[in-house]
């Protein structure tokens, strides 16, 4: 996991943590050891996605299963982050990326990283808004006005979105509007 990435922990609809892994984790690891049933729920910022994580033992114990590994060395790339996965595709795609100079993850990586180039902002508001759509659908699925507030988000409609959730609980509201906030 990248240290870089922001986390917001959430203890019902109330705030309890916001940062990078280790500081979100040293604090919903005390709230956990004063009372193991409460149900924390941890959101990776960028993707919105809930993210779940061992909170058993010491701080120290918690925080080294949950932050990255160190790099390891031998065959392949992996300082550069390279990732062994499956890709399914039609036999002439096959045919096609066997054809490529540098071979077929070279060609891949280079179709990849020219469809990051085009259109950069619109592609980071999309993240965003998708983003955001996730922790709305974890936190505030059964509020008032979801499904509007849901539709306004998603139809890039800042001012009727806004007024849709000026009634849910502050730190939810505050938090979808970070997410968001330079997207509409």
């Amino acid at each position: 996991m990248e240290q870089s990435k922001t986390f917001t922990a959430f203890l019902g609809a109330t705030q309890v943590a916001s940062g990078p892994i280790d500081q979100v984790l040293t604090e919903v690891k005390s709230w956990f050891d004063r009372d193991p049933g409460l149900l924390i729920l941890i959101f990776e910022d960028d993707t919105g996605r809930q993210v779940d994580f061992d909170l058993r033992g010491t701080v120290s114990e918690t925080l080294a299963r949950a932050l990255p590994a160190p790099v390891r060395t031998g065959p392949g790339r992996p300082k550069l982050g390279v990732v062994a996965r499956e890709v399914s595709l039609l036999p002439r795609h096959w045919e096609w990326l066997e054809q490529q100079p540098s071979g077929a993850s070279a060609a891949i990586r280079r179709l990849v990283d020219e469809a990051r180039k085009r259109n950069p902002d619109q592609e980071r508001t999309r993240l965003a808004i998708e983003a955001a759509g996730r922790f709305l659908t974890a936190m505030a699925g059964n509020l008032p006005g979801y499904e509007e507030a849901s539709r306004a988000l998603f139809g890039r409609h800042r001012e009727r979105f806004d007024e849709l959730i000026a009634g849910w609980p502050q730190d939810i509201r505050l938090h979808v509007q970070r997410l968001v906030r330079d997207q509409f």
